[in-house]
C-alpha cells in the first residue's frame, strides 16, 4: 500500500539528515483509496489501552511493527504478532520502517502522544492516538494542524464518539429537546491514583525498562515504581489528571451537541497542589460564547469525589430510582444538561445508559449519522472513505483544546480553595491576563525530542 524507497535509498538519507528529516516529514506515504488493500500497522505502545488498540489494528491490517519502552511487554506482544518487527524507540522503528508503514495507533503516556504521533503524521502515516490527544494545549493544535497539512486519516481513542445512544442525545440537544440549555454539569469517579502527593522515593530502573526513552519528551527525573506502568496520571510532567483521563470520554456528548469549544474563562477550585502531582480534586466553572445557533452558557466539572449541585443530584436520584435499587453506582459518574425547558440526565461515562427528561416525556426521535464501530471508522477513511468522526482537525483537537484548558485553572488555583480566573483567547492560544501560565500551554521537549520543526 505504501511507496517503498529501496533499503539503500533509505538508509542513505537516514544517515545524511538523521532523526530531524523524518519529523520534518521526508517519507509520505502513497495514498490508496482501494477498499481491498492491506493497510500495514504498527503499534507504540502494545499494553494495558496499547494492548486493544493494537488488536483492532491487527485486526483490519498487518501488524508489521510494535514498540514499547518496557521489553518484557514488547515481548508479550511480540508473541501475538510474531511477523512485526519489535522496537523500544519508535523514532528508530519510523526511522527504519517508515516506507513499510501505512498507519500507527500511540497508546502512550499522555506526554509522549505528541512526539510520536506527531512524527509519524509528518511522515504521512495514518494515525489513531488514544485519549486526551496530547498533554498539553499547543500540541492539540499542532496535531489537527499536521494532521490537516499531511491530509492523513486520523481518530482520537474516546470510543464513545461513535455509540448510538451518545449520538442521539447530542441530537436531541441541538433540537433543543430541554429548550435553552444554561449550564452542563459532569463529574467522575476519577481519579483512581495517586494525586495531591510530593514525588515518591527514588527505586532501581526494571532491567525490562528503557527509562530515558519512558521519559522521552519529559524533563529528567529518578525512577520510581509510582511512574510506570499505570500512576503516571496524576503527574504534571506525564498525565492530565482526572479531566484530561475522562473528560473526553464524559464531556463527549454535550461538547458535540452543543458546541462546547472556544471558552472564553476558565476558574477552578482545588484542595491545592504542588504544581508537581495535580489535586486531590477540583470543580472547574467554564464560561461559554454564545454561538449562531444557542446563547452564552457554563459547564461544570468536578472530580476527586466532588459532585453537581445536591439539588440536581437528588432530582436525577428520584429519576432513575428504580434502576438505583438494583446498582447503587448508576450515578457515580455522568452528565446533566440543564435548560430553561427541562433537565437532561445521562449517567455513566459515555451517554450509554437510559437517558431521561425531568419532564418525564418520551424522548424525541432525532437522525444522527450511524457509526459502523469507532476503530472501523478510521480504517474505513484510511481507505479513502469519509473522515472518522473524531478525527484530529475537526473534532478531537477542539475537544483536547477545550479540556486541558481547565487544567490551567487547576495549576493557578494551586492553593486550596478557589483559583484566579484564567481569560483565554481560543483562536491564538493566548492567555489574557497570566502570561506565566503560556509555559503550561505549550511545552518545551527535552533534548533528542521534536515538537515544532
Amino acid at each position: 500500500m505504501s511507496y517503498q524507497p529501496s533499503r539503500r535509498e533509505f538508509m542513505q538519507a537516514g544517515a545524511a539528515v538523521g532523526v530531524g528529516y523524518w519529523v520534518a516529514g521526508g517519507v509520505s506515504a502513497a495514498e490508496s483509496n482501494s477498499p481491498n488493500e492491506r493497510i500495514a500497522m504498527a503499534a507504540i505502545g502494545v499494553d494495558g489501552k496499547g494492548k486493544s488498540d493494537a488488536a483492532d489494528a491487527a485486526r483490519a491490517g498487518d501488524m508489521v511493527a510494535i514498540c514499547d519502552v518496557d521489553r518484557k511487554r514488547l515481548e508479550a506482544a511480540g508473541r501475538s504478532y510474531p511477523k512485526a518487527k519489535m522496537f523500544t524507540d519508535f523514532r528508530k522503528m519510523l526511522e527504519e520502517m517508515g516506507g513499510s508503514i501505512d498507519a500507527v495507533t500511540v497508546s502512550t503516556p499522555d506526554h509522549m502522544h505528541g512526539p510520536a504521533a506527531l512524527m509519524a503524521m509528518r511522515m504521512g502515516k495514518h494515525c489513531f492516538c488514544q485519549k486526551p490527544l496530547t498533554r498539553t494545549i499547543y500540541e492539540a493544535r499542532l496535531m489537527a494542524n499536521v494532521a490537516k497539512e499531511k491530509k492523513v486519516a486520523t481518530q482520537m481513542g474516546n470510543q464513545g464518539t461513535a455509540n448510538e445512544p451518545l449520538r442521539r442525545a447530542a441530537a436531541m440537544l441541538r433540537k433543543n429537546v430541554v429548550g435553552t440549555v444554561k449550564e452542563v454539569h459532569v463529574w467522575t469517579n476519577r481519579p483512581i491514583w495517586p494525586q495531591g502527593l510530593d514525588r515518591p522515593p527514588t527505586k532501581p530502573v526494571p532491567e525490562e525498562l528503557d527509562w530515558d526513552l519512558w521519559l522521552g519528551c519529559a524533563p529528567e527525573r529518578p525512577y520510581s515504581d509510582g511512574y510506570h506502568p499505570f500512576k503516571w496520571r496524576g503527574w504534571w510532567d506525564f498525565g492530565s489528571g482526572a479531566l484530561g483521563d475522562m473528560a473526553c470520554h464524559t464531556v463527549n456528548m454535550p461538547y458535540m451537541g452543543l458546541e462546547l469549544k472556544n471558552p472564553v474563562a476558565v476558574q477552578a477550585e482545588t484542595s491545592g497542589h504542588n504544581k508537581d502531582s495535580y489535586p486531590q480534586w477540583s470543580v472547574i466553572e467554564f464560561d461559554y460564547p454564545a454561538v449562531d445557533w444557542r446563547p452564552a452558557l457554563k459547564f461544570f466539572w468536578y472530580d476527586g469525589g466532588k459532585k453537581p449541585p445536591a439539588e440536581l443530584m437528588e432530582q436525577m436520584a428520584a429519576a432513575y430510582a428504580p434502576e438505583l435499587a438494583k446498582d447503587k453506582g448508576y450515578i457515580g459518574t455522568g452528565c446533566i444538561v440543564v435548560g430553561d425547558k427541562g433537565i437532561l440526565y445521562s449517567p455513566g461515562d459515555y451517554a450509554e445508559r437510559k437517558i431521561k427528561l425531568s419532564t418525564g416525556a418520551e424522548l424525541p426521535d432525532v437522525e444522527f449519522e450511524r457509526s459502523p464501530g469507532h476503530f472501523q471508522e478510521w480504517v474505513r477513511a484510511i481507505k479513502g472513505g469519509p473522515e472518522a468522526k473524531s478525527n484530529f482537525p475537526n473534532y478531537a483537537g477542539g475537544l483536547t483544546e477545550t479540556i486541558l484548558l481547565g487544567n490551567l485553572a487547576v495549576y493557578a488555583a494551586d492553593k486550596p480553595g478557589k483559583g484566579p480566573k484564567v481569560e483565554w483567547d481560543a483562536i491564538n492560544l493566548k492567555v489574557k491576563n497570566m502570561p506565566e501560565l503560556m509555559a503550561i500551554v505549550k511545552p518545551t521537549y527535552r533534548k533528542g525530542w521534536v515538537l515544532d520543526v
